[in-house]
Protein backbone atom coordinates (compact mmCIF):
# COMPACT_ATOMS: atom_id res chain seq x y z
CA UNK A 1 0.00 0.00 0.00
CA UNK A 2 1.38 3.29 -1.38
CA UNK A 3 1.44 6.32 2.12
CA UNK A 4 1.62 9.80 0.70
CA UNK A 5 2.30 12.39 3.11
CA UNK A 6 0.02 15.59 3.18
CA UNK A 7 1.35 16.79 6.32
CA UNK A 8 4.11 16.83 8.92
CA UNK A 9 4.49 19.25 12.10
CA UNK A 10 6.47 19.97 14.94
CA UNK A 11 4.63 19.34 18.31
CA UNK A 12 5.67 19.00 21.47
CA UNK A 13 9.43 17.76 20.72
CA UNK A 14 7.45 15.14 18.31
CA UNK A 15 6.26 14.57 14.82
CA UNK A 16 2.04 15.46 13.82
CA UNK A 17 1.97 13.93 10.55
CA UNK A 18 -1.38 13.67 8.38
CA UNK A 19 -1.29 10.58 5.70
CA UNK A 20 -3.26 9.51 2.91
CA UNK A 21 -3.33 5.83 1.41
CA UNK A 22 -5.24 3.43 -0.38
CA UNK A 23 -7.17 1.13 1.34
CA UNK A 24 -7.71 -2.42 0.63
CA UNK A 25 -10.61 -2.82 2.99
CA UNK A 26 -12.94 0.06 2.15
CA UNK A 27 -11.64 -0.19 -1.72
CA UNK A 28 -11.12 4.31 -1.35
CA UNK A 29 -8.23 6.67 -0.05
CA UNK A 30 -8.16 6.87 3.50
CA UNK A 31 -6.83 9.76 5.07
CA UNK A 32 -5.36 9.57 8.93
CA UNK A 33 -3.20 11.05 11.46
CA UNK A 34 -0.17 10.27 13.46
CA UNK A 35 1.98 11.89 16.27
CA UNK A 36 5.48 10.49 17.04
CA UNK A 37 6.16 11.56 20.58
CA UNK A 38 10.55 12.37 20.98
CA UNK A 39 10.84 9.01 21.79
CA UNK A 40 10.40 7.56 18.33
CA UNK A 41 13.66 8.92 17.29
CA UNK A 42 15.72 6.51 19.32
CA UNK A 43 13.18 3.24 18.28
CA UNK A 44 9.62 1.70 17.87
CA UNK A 45 7.01 2.99 20.71
CA UNK A 46 3.73 2.13 22.22
CA UNK A 47 0.50 3.02 20.14
CA UNK A 48 -2.54 4.35 21.34
CA UNK A 49 -5.18 4.60 18.83
CA UNK A 50 -7.92 6.85 19.29
CA UNK A 51 -11.20 6.47 17.35
CA UNK A 52 -13.50 9.63 16.76
CA UNK A 53 -17.38 9.51 16.89
CA UNK A 54 -20.10 10.84 14.84
CA UNK A 55 -19.39 13.74 11.89
CA UNK A 56 -16.05 13.29 12.86
CA UNK A 57 -12.90 12.50 10.85
CA UNK A 58 -8.95 12.17 11.48
CA UNK A 59 -8.69 16.05 12.28
CA UNK A 60 -10.92 16.36 15.20
CA UNK A 61 -8.82 14.91 18.20
CA UNK A 62 -5.87 15.27 16.46
CA UNK A 63 -6.64 19.15 16.74
CA UNK A 64 -9.04 19.26 19.61
CA UNK A 65 -8.29 16.50 21.89
CA UNK A 66 -5.01 17.82 23.66
CA UNK A 67 -3.18 14.58 23.31
CA UNK A 68 0.23 15.56 21.92
CA UNK A 69 1.92 16.95 24.68
CA UNK A 70 0.74 13.93 27.06
CA UNK A 71 1.64 11.27 24.27
CA UNK A 72 5.15 13.31 24.28
CA UNK A 73 5.88 13.06 27.89
CA UNK A 74 4.54 9.24 27.95
CA UNK A 75 6.60 8.17 24.94
CA UNK A 76 3.55 7.04 23.33
CA UNK A 77 2.48 6.98 19.73
CA UNK A 78 -1.51 8.29 18.90
CA UNK A 79 -3.13 7.19 15.58
CA UNK A 80 -6.38 9.00 14.42
CA UNK A 81 -8.78 7.12 11.72
CA UNK A 82 -11.21 8.46 9.88
CA UNK A 83 -14.67 7.33 10.68
CA UNK A 84 -16.23 6.02 7.69
CA UNK A 85 -14.85 5.91 3.82
CA UNK A 86 -15.74 8.97 2.29
CA UNK A 87 -15.56 10.09 -1.77
CA UNK A 88 -16.88 10.13 -5.10
CA UNK A 89 -19.26 7.07 -5.10
CA UNK A 90 -19.29 6.06 -1.63
CA UNK A 91 -23.12 5.53 -0.12
CA UNK A 92 -23.89 8.46 2.10
CA UNK A 93 -27.36 9.68 3.75
CA UNK A 94 -28.34 13.19 4.83
CA UNK A 95 -28.51 12.16 8.44
CA UNK A 96 -25.45 13.07 10.59
CA UNK A 97 -25.57 9.81 12.26
CA UNK A 98 -25.40 7.31 8.89
CA UNK A 99 -22.95 6.84 6.12
CA UNK A 100 -20.42 9.08 5.49
CA UNK A 101 -19.04 10.17 8.83
CA UNK A 102 -20.58 7.43 10.96
CA UNK A 103 -19.01 4.36 10.29
CA UNK A 104 -19.61 2.57 13.50
CA UNK A 105 -16.31 1.04 13.25
CA UNK A 106 -18.24 -2.50 12.40
CA UNK A 107 -18.37 -4.07 8.51
CA UNK A 108 -21.57 -3.83 6.54
CA UNK A 109 -23.06 -6.48 4.89
CA UNK A 110 -26.29 -4.62 3.37
CA UNK A 111 -26.47 -2.48 0.26
CA UNK A 112 -25.63 0.33 -0.63
CA UNK A 113 -23.29 0.41 2.52
CA UNK A 114 -21.37 -3.40 1.76
CA UNK A 115 -19.06 -2.17 -1.24
CA UNK A 116 -17.32 0.73 0.80
CA UNK A 117 -18.13 0.44 4.70
CA UNK A 118 -15.67 -2.03 6.33
CA UNK A 119 -14.67 0.04 9.52
CA UNK A 120 -13.70 -3.22 11.36
CA UNK A 121 -11.13 -4.67 8.95
CA UNK A 122 -9.59 -0.80 8.21
CA UNK A 123 -8.76 0.02 11.85
CA UNK A 124 -8.25 -3.78 13.26
CA UNK A 125 -6.25 -5.09 9.83
CA UNK A 126 -5.48 -2.81 7.48
CA UNK A 127 -4.43 0.14 8.70
CA UNK A 128 -2.59 -1.36 11.44
CA UNK A 129 -0.49 -2.98 8.63
CA UNK A 130 0.08 -0.32 7.01
CA UNK A 131 1.48 1.85 10.01
CA UNK A 132 3.32 -0.97 11.87
CA UNK A 133 5.68 -1.58 8.13
CA UNK A 134 6.36 2.16 7.93
CA UNK A 135 6.28 4.03 11.36
CA UNK A 136 8.67 3.32 14.64
CA UNK A 137 5.56 1.57 16.30
CA UNK A 138 5.59 -1.64 18.77
CA UNK A 139 3.14 -4.68 17.53
CA UNK A 140 2.68 -5.54 20.52
CA UNK A 141 2.46 -2.95 22.26
CA UNK A 142 -1.22 -1.38 21.32
CA UNK A 143 -3.73 0.58 23.05
CA UNK A 144 -6.93 1.99 22.22
CA UNK A 145 -9.75 4.60 23.38
CA UNK A 146 -12.55 6.64 21.23
CA UNK A 147 -15.43 8.91 22.53
CA UNK A 148 -18.81 8.57 21.97
CA UNK A 149 -19.13 6.31 18.60
CA UNK A 150 -15.86 5.70 19.34
CA UNK A 151 -15.95 5.02 22.15
CA UNK A 152 -18.40 2.01 21.09
CA UNK A 153 -15.80 0.87 18.56
CA UNK A 154 -12.87 1.00 21.06
CA UNK A 155 -14.44 -0.95 23.73
CA UNK A 156 -15.75 -3.61 21.22
CA UNK A 157 -12.95 -4.23 19.25
CA UNK A 158 -10.94 -4.97 22.81
CA UNK A 159 -13.39 -7.63 23.95
CA UNK A 160 -12.99 -8.87 20.94
CA UNK A 161 -9.04 -8.59 20.16
CA UNK A 162 -7.73 -8.26 23.49
CA UNK A 163 -4.38 -10.16 21.48
CA UNK A 164 -4.51 -7.03 19.70
CA UNK A 165 -5.10 -3.77 21.63
CA UNK A 166 -3.25 -4.64 25.29
CA UNK A 167 -5.25 -2.10 26.81
CA UNK A 168 -8.51 0.39 26.55
CA UNK A 169 -10.45 3.23 27.67
CA UNK A 170 -13.42 5.16 26.74
CA UNK A 171 -14.95 8.42 26.36
CA UNK A 172 -18.99 8.60 27.01
CA UNK A 173 -19.01 5.27 24.65
CA UNK A 174 -22.13 4.33 22.93
CA UNK A 175 -22.27 1.62 25.51
CA UNK A 176 -25.66 -0.58 24.42
CA UNK A 177 -26.03 0.25 20.88
CA UNK A 178 -28.77 -2.86 20.03
CA UNK A 179 -30.83 -1.21 22.47
CA UNK A 180 -30.24 2.69 21.57
CA UNK A 181 -31.52 4.36 18.48
CA UNK A 182 -27.69 4.95 17.97
CA UNK A 183 -27.05 1.60 17.31
CA UNK A 184 -30.30 0.14 16.01
CA UNK A 185 -30.83 2.44 13.08
CA UNK A 186 -27.31 2.38 12.14
CA UNK A 187 -26.96 -1.80 12.48
CA UNK A 188 -30.14 -2.55 10.72
CA UNK A 189 -29.18 -0.41 7.54
CA UNK A 190 -25.57 -1.73 7.50
CA UNK A 191 -25.79 -5.46 8.91
CA UNK A 192 -29.43 -5.82 8.35
CA UNK A 193 -32.67 -6.69 10.67
CA UNK A 194 -31.06 -9.67 11.93
CA UNK A 195 -30.22 -9.15 15.84
CA UNK A 196 -27.53 -11.35 16.40
CA UNK A 197 -25.19 -10.08 14.18
CA UNK A 198 -25.50 -6.79 15.90
CA UNK A 199 -24.46 -8.49 19.72
CA UNK A 200 -20.65 -8.79 18.46
CA UNK A 201 -20.84 -4.38 18.21
CA UNK A 202 -22.93 -4.12 21.68
CA UNK A 203 -19.96 -3.20 24.70
CA UNK A 204 -22.39 -3.98 27.51
CA UNK A 205 -22.96 -7.70 25.56
CA UNK A 206 -19.98 -8.59 25.17
CA UNK A 207 -18.89 -7.63 28.67
CA UNK A 208 -21.31 -9.47 29.88
CA UNK A 209 -20.74 -12.27 27.97
CA UNK A 210 -16.96 -12.34 27.73
CA UNK A 211 -15.16 -9.29 29.43
CA UNK A 212 -11.76 -8.00 29.07
CA UNK A 213 -8.77 -9.45 30.47
CA UNK A 214 -7.21 -6.08 31.47
CA UNK A 215 -8.44 -3.25 33.30
CA UNK A 216 -11.13 -0.82 31.76
CA UNK A 217 -11.44 3.27 32.15
CA UNK A 218 -14.24 4.90 30.99
CA UNK A 219 -14.79 8.52 31.83
CA UNK A 220 -18.67 9.81 31.51
CA UNK A 221 -20.23 13.44 31.85
CA UNK A 222 -22.73 13.90 34.15
CA UNK A 223 -24.17 16.75 31.84
CA UNK A 224 -23.58 14.63 28.94
CA UNK A 225 -27.28 15.95 26.53
CA UNK A 226 -27.02 12.54 24.67
CA UNK A 227 -26.95 9.89 28.06
CA UNK A 228 -30.16 8.77 26.79
CA UNK A 229 -28.64 7.35 24.12
CA UNK A 230 -25.09 6.21 25.37
CA UNK A 231 -26.65 4.08 28.11
CA UNK A 232 -23.53 4.05 30.38
CA UNK A 233 -26.10 2.61 33.10
CA UNK A 234 -26.10 -0.42 30.93
CA UNK A 235 -22.43 -0.81 30.66
CA UNK A 236 -22.06 -0.30 34.29
CA UNK A 237 -24.38 -3.04 35.21
CA UNK A 238 -22.24 -5.55 32.77
CA UNK A 239 -19.44 -4.61 34.27
CA UNK A 240 -20.60 -4.80 38.26
CA UNK A 241 -22.28 -8.27 37.46
CA UNK A 242 -19.24 -9.91 35.60
CA UNK A 243 -16.79 -8.05 38.32
CA UNK A 244 -14.75 -6.49 35.88
CA UNK A 245 -11.58 -5.06 37.01
CA UNK A 246 -12.26 -1.32 35.97
CA UNK A 247 -12.46 2.40 36.68
CA UNK A 248 -15.74 3.80 35.54
CA UNK A 249 -15.55 8.08 36.49
CA UNK A 250 -19.05 9.80 36.42
CA UNK A 251 -17.98 13.34 35.53
CA UNK A 252 -19.70 16.40 37.61
CA UNK A 253 -21.29 19.02 34.75
CA UNK A 254 -18.98 17.84 31.81
CA UNK A 255 -21.13 17.30 28.56
CA UNK A 256 -20.32 15.43 25.36
CA UNK A 257 -18.15 17.85 23.91
CA UNK A 258 -13.97 17.87 23.07
CA UNK A 259 -13.60 20.19 25.96
CA UNK A 260 -14.74 17.11 28.20
CA UNK A 261 -12.55 15.00 26.51
CA UNK A 262 -9.58 17.60 26.73
CA UNK A 263 -10.26 17.64 30.52
CA UNK A 264 -9.19 14.28 31.28
CA UNK A 265 -7.20 12.54 27.95
CA UNK A 266 -3.99 12.58 29.91
CA UNK A 267 -5.44 10.63 32.37
CA UNK A 268 -6.35 8.48 29.61
CA UNK A 269 -2.64 8.69 27.96
CA UNK A 270 -1.08 7.62 31.50
CA UNK A 271 -3.55 4.58 31.88
CA UNK A 272 -2.59 3.62 28.25
CA UNK A 273 1.17 4.32 29.19
CA UNK A 274 1.24 2.54 32.36
CA UNK A 275 -0.21 -0.67 30.71
CA UNK A 276 1.94 -0.56 27.27
CA UNK A 277 5.44 0.05 29.83
CA UNK A 278 5.70 3.55 27.87
CA UNK A 279 8.89 4.96 28.48
CA UNK A 280 9.43 8.17 27.81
Amino acid sequence: MGLETVSENRSCGGVQGVYRHASDATGTDMTFGLYLPPAAQRGPVPVLWYLSGLTCNHENAMTKAGAQEHAARAGLALIFPDTSPRGEGVAHDDAFDLGQGAGFYVNATEAPWAPHFRMWDYITSDLPRLVLDNFPLQAEAQGITGHSMGGHGALTMAMRLPDQFRSVSAFAPIANPTESDWGQKQFSAYMGEGREAWRAHDASLLMAEQGYPGEVLIDQGSADQFLDLLKPEALAAAMARRRQPSVMRMQRGYDHSYFFVNSFISDHVDWHAERLKAKG
